[in-house]
């Protein structure tokens, strides 16, 4: 048999037992009381009740429905060529290696300006990774003329973004054409200004990326997730803004707009830098926008690719401030002027 303690040792012990055990209210929480849980029931009651007078027959209304219609619609249309669109980019960032763009450019950037420019068409790729892109193209010895004009063409004369303004424009082939000879001149001009203008001071050449260890499956799987979602939540968001411009605003106003050819082309031009659509859905959203001139949804459709708020963040993080406030205004005057003249020549 133990020996039990002493009484000093009891006393100690009894101590201990009590710190060890915490108290009865441990994990308890405290009560509401009855008038909180009576003033939470009338809440709920009182939101119910609103839902039902104030909610519920809106639902009905001509305009919700048709604010439905529209993103539904559009959302709907833009997602697969989205897809496949970011599929196509992975695969190109994952699986075409670096010394291909070395042999395919020429060494004057004079030369490799256009040759960029119609790579584009052959080497498609989302605006959320024309940027990096470009910027791995320098890190590799692309004269940056060309990775610029890359940058330009790629998300706007690319295969899935023709194909994608074909079905947004149906019976409309001359739009898929505008839209090509426009976005292509811009890009080309952007680079032959750079080439001749550009100075190294005014572009930060950005740090090349360790991919040492990375297999290319995990690469293409990293790209294509990054690039799904980023173009993914700015179709959401541009499809809610053209349903909501759809209904919210007074036809009037649209009317007024729409009427003034020189405002037209301007105000969907700003619109297109604000909604930051991505190029594989941008044409389902300026389609139903059909107050406007075909003239003012050519220089939507040319502005949205190559200037908006996420490119001018991306350029500003990637080549640096001084190149972005350079780079930007210029070429968006140029997308104006151009999708302008291209637009009175083919529409």
């Amino acid at each position: 048999m133990p020996d039990k303690p002493s009484g000093a040792a009891s006393v100690v012990l009894a101590h201990d037992e009590d710190e060890l055990f915490p108290p009865p209210s441990w994990g308890r929480r405290e009560q509401p009381s009855r008038a909180g849980v009576l003033w939470a029931l009338v809440a709920v009651a009182a939101a119910l009740a609103a839902g039902r007078l104030w909610v519920a027959p809106l639902i009905d209304a001509p305009a919700v429905q048709t604010w439905a219609t529209v993103f539904v619609a559009i959302s709907v249309q833009a997602l697969p060529f989205l897809v496949f669109g970011v599929a196509l980019s992975a695969a190109i960032s994952a699986f075409v290696p670096a010394s291909f763009w070395m042999r395919a450019l020429p060494r004057r950037p004079a030369a490799a300006v256009p040759v960029a420019g119609v790579a584009g068409v052959v080497l498609p790729g989302c605006e959320c990774a024309s940027v990096p892109v470009a910027g791995g193209l320098m890190t590799r010895g692309v004269p940056p003329a060309a990775a610029l004009t890359f940058l330009l063409a790629a998300p706007a004369i690319n295969p899935v973004v023709l194909v994608a303004t074909a079905v947004a424009f149906p019976g409309r082939p001359e739009m898929v054409a505008a839209r090509f000879v426009a976005s292509l001149s811009v890009a080309v001009v952007v680079g032959w200004l750079w080439a001749r203008f550009g100075r190294a001071g005014w572009l930060r050449m950005p740090a090349r990326p360790a991919t040492a260890g990375e297999g290319k499956w995990e690469v293409f799987r990293r790209s294509m997730e990054h690039d799904f979602l980023h173009a993914g939540g700015f179709l959401v968001v541009g499809a809610l803004a053209a349903a909501t411009l759809k209904v919210v605003i007074p036809g009037g106003w649209i009317a007024a707009v729409a009427d003034t050819p020189w405002l037209a082309v301007l105000a969907l031009a700003l619109l297109a830098v604000l909604l930051s659509i991505c190029s594989e859905a941008d044409a389902f959203v300026v389609a139903s926008m059909t107050e406007f001139s075909p003239v003012a949804k050519l220089a939507f459709l040319v502005v949205g690719p190559m200037v908006d708020l996420k490119l001018i963040a991306l350029q500003v993080g990637t080549f640096g401030r001084g190149f972005a406030a350079r780079f930007a205004p210029v070429t968006f005057g140029l997308a104006v002027g151009v999708s302008a003249l291209v637009g009175w020549w083919l529409l």
